[in-house]
């Protein structure tokens, strides 16, 4: 099919075919290393990209829906869910499923205080109580045994994340939903293609949320999709999303106040060609990732990066490490400032959510305090997120990797770090 009939035929769920990379501008000039400014996060566009905006943009009407239902369509079959709901964003999406869920003020939802996207602020926004739940040790994502410790009578659901690409313990995390009545709601909002025991991430739990912005692996500038197996909650999440045209007059439809919180046609345009292309930009990924391995283990101390049971294909958002026991947060921040010298776009993984002031006021009681969640508070003050992208050459992973090893020596505590 040609760009132009998937263009005017967008139901079909076919993007327009991957041509080579459009060129980029280098971001500054070189530097004394030899190197342009390495950015975190460099979009991976292809001229496919860019065509399919320019034919969106000239055909009239960027408000008919006809390529986000495409894009539903699609990304629904990818992940192996009977339906999809694009959204403005991962954070909005998964405010619609707690919404969708009855989920409000006097209950309580149990979630993770660490991530890069923080989708888990929609559960505050929803008006319920964020019951903040330690993460584990190695893979960083929901701990499940401390998960059970907080379950009460006014727990209703549990938000668990598959944190920079690696899929949560699901098996323990799916028996503790079940056994306890809890609605589950996986947040991919840092993952998308990973699998865990033969299965897509995405397709555990009552419903799925993902988002596509920076520094994701799909890119469509903005917006998020929900996906689920079942039909009625993906009903009640498009009246939430926005009230359509043919909506307006319908009783049932307008008992429900909508949030217009949906994805406009160029987003979902993006969306689709990027979702096309996925197998393309994660083998450009992984390669990076490769010469990341192999120059990383002329680290003191490295360890293999850790994937958890049942963790078969990781794709992480962003080459994160983790410094020793011996380093403090304040020489992690001090890497991060030797780093940006070099013009090497390093950053941390977010604040967690209990460091940040307005838990610590309103739920201080529910997990918003370093005592409660001390593994998360270990692994915030230590984690570096290292640029991961389709236009790191070898030679700047090298250098990176160099810059790093000089910049913890610096610091004084020695060149222990892990993957």
């Amino acid at each position: 099919m040609t760009d132009s009939a998937a263009l005017s035929d967008p139901a079909s769920t076919e993007a327009p075919a991957a041509r080579s990379p459009a060129p980029h501008p280098p971001a500054t000039s070189a530097g004394d290393d030899g190197f342009d400014y390495i950015p975190l996060c460099n979009p991976d566009i292809s001229t496919a990209e860019v065509e399919v905006l320019g034919q969106v943009l000239t055909r009239g009407g960027l408000g008919d829906g006809r390529m986000v239902q495409a894009f539903e369509t699609a990304f629904a079959a990818y992940v192996g869910r009977a339906h999809a709901v694009a959204v403005a964003s991962g954070t909005i999406g998964l405010l619609l499923a707690l919404k969708a869920h009855g989920i409000g003020p006097g209950d309580e939802v149990l979630c993770s205080p660490f991530g890069w996207h923080q989708a888990q602020h929609a559960v505050a926004l929803s008006g319920a109580v964020p019951v903040l739940v330690d993460i584990d040790y190695w893979q960083h994502t929901l701990n499940p045994e401390k998960a059970a410790q907080l379950v009460t009578p006014a727990t209703k659901a549990m938000v668990a994340a598959n944190v920079n690409g690696h899929p949560a313990h699901w098996d323990e995390l799916t028996a503790l939903a079940k056994e306890r009545g809890l609605i589950l709601i996986e947040d991919s909002c840092e993952a998308i293609g990973s699998t865990y025991k033969g299965r897509m991430v995405g397709s555990f739990g009552d419903c799925a949320v993902f988002d596509f912005s920076e520094p994701g692996v799909l890119l469509a500038g903005e917006g998020g999709m929900i996906v689920t197996d079942d039909r009625d909650l993906a009903h009640r999440l498009r009246y939430l999303r926005r009230r359509e045209v043919e909506h307006r007059n319908t009783v049932v439809i307008t008992r429900t106040v909508p949030w217009q919180a949906g994805m406009g046609a160029l987003s979902a345009a993006l969306g689709l060609v990027q979702l096309k292309r996925l197998p393309e930009i994660l083998e450009k990924r992984n390669r990076v990732i490769g010469w990341y391995d192999r120059a990383m283990a002329s680290f003191e101390g490295i360890k293999p990066p850790y994937r958890g049971p049942g963790a078969e294909i990781v794709n992480p958002m962003v080459y994160c490490v983790h410094l020793g026991t011996r380093f403090t947060a304040s020489g992690r921040k001090a890497i991060l400032e030797d780093l940006d010298t070099h013009d090497v776009d390093a950053s941390d993984f977010g604040q967690p959510l209990h460091t940040q002031q307005y838990y610590q006021e309103h739920h201080a009681d529910r997990g918003a305090s370093r005592a409660a969640c001390p593994v998360c508070t270990k692994t915030a003050d230590r984690v570096l997120a290292l640029p991961l992208h389709h236009g790191i050459t070898e030679d700047q992973v090298t250098f990176i990797v160099e810059t790093l090893k000089d910049a913890t020596v610096n610091t004084g505590a020695g060149a222990a770090i892990y993957l």
